[in-house]
C-alpha cells in the first residue's frame, strides 16, 4: 500500500517540459494509459455506443408495440370466440328445447297412434266375437231344426199310416198344381 501512495506523491513531482524520460513506475503509467484509453474510447466510442443503444431501444420499442398489437388482436379474437361460444350455447339450448319438444310431440303421436290401434283392435275383437256368436247361434238353430225335423219325421212315420200318407201327398200335389195354374 505504501508503494501505491508513494506513486501518487511521485506524480506530483514530475519534471518540467524540458526533459523527456522513461517512467518505470508501472502503476502510474497504467493509470495514465487507462485514462487515455478510456478518454479515447469515450470520445470515439460514444457515437457507436449511442447508435447501438438507440438501435437496441428501437428494437425494444418495436417489440413492445408488436406485443401490444398482438395482445389487442388476441383480445379481439378472444372476444369473438366468447361471442361465438355464447351463440353456440344459445343454439345448443334451442336445439335441446326443440329436441325435447320434438320428443314430447313424438311421444304424444305414439300414444295417440297406440290408442287408435287399441280401439281398432277392440272393435275388431268385438266384431269377431259378434260373428262367432252369430255363427254359434246359427249352428245351434240348424241342429235344433234338424233335430225337430228328425223328431217330426219320426213322429210322422210312426203315426201315419199309408192312407193318411197318400192323402197328404195328394193335397200337396193339388197345392202345387194350383200354384202352377196361377202362373
Amino acid at each position: 500500500m505504501k508503494n501505491v501512495t508513494h506513486s501518487f506523491v511521485f506524480l506530483a513531482h514530475w519534471p518540467f517540459a524540458g526533459s523527456f524520460g522513461l517512467n518505470t513506475d508501472i502503476l502510474a503509467t497504467n493509470l495514465i494509459n487507462l485514462t487515455v484509453v478510456v478518454g479515447v474510447l469515450i470520445f470515439f466510442g460514444k457515437g457507436v455506443l449511442k447508435d447501438l443503444l438507440d438501435n437496441r431501444k428501437q428494437r425494444i420499442l418495436s417489440t413492445i408495440r408488436n406485443s401490444e398489437e398482438l395482445r389487442r388482436g388476441t383480445l379481439e379474437q378472444l372476444e369473438k370466440a366468447r361471442l361465438r361460444l355464447q351463440k353456440v350455447e344459445l343454439e345448443a339450448d334451442e336445439y335441446r328445447m326443440n329436441g325435447y319438444s320434438e320428443i314430447e310431440r313424438e311421444k304424444a303421436n305414439l300414444i295417440n297412434a297406440t290408442s287408435i290401434s287399441l280401439e281398432q283392435l277392440e272393435k275388431s275383437k268385438n266384431e269377431t266375437l259378434f260373428f262367432e256368436k252369430q255363427r254359434a247361434m246359427n249352428q245351434v238353430r240348424q241342429r235344433v231344426f234338424q233335430q225337430a225335423v228328425q223328431g217330426a219325421l219320426g213322429t210322422l212315420n210312426s203315426c201315419l199310416n199309408t192312407e193318411l200318407h197318400f192323402r197328404t201327398i195328394r193335397a200337396n200335389i193339388g197345392i202345387l198344381g194350383a200354384i202352377e195354374w196361377k202362373k
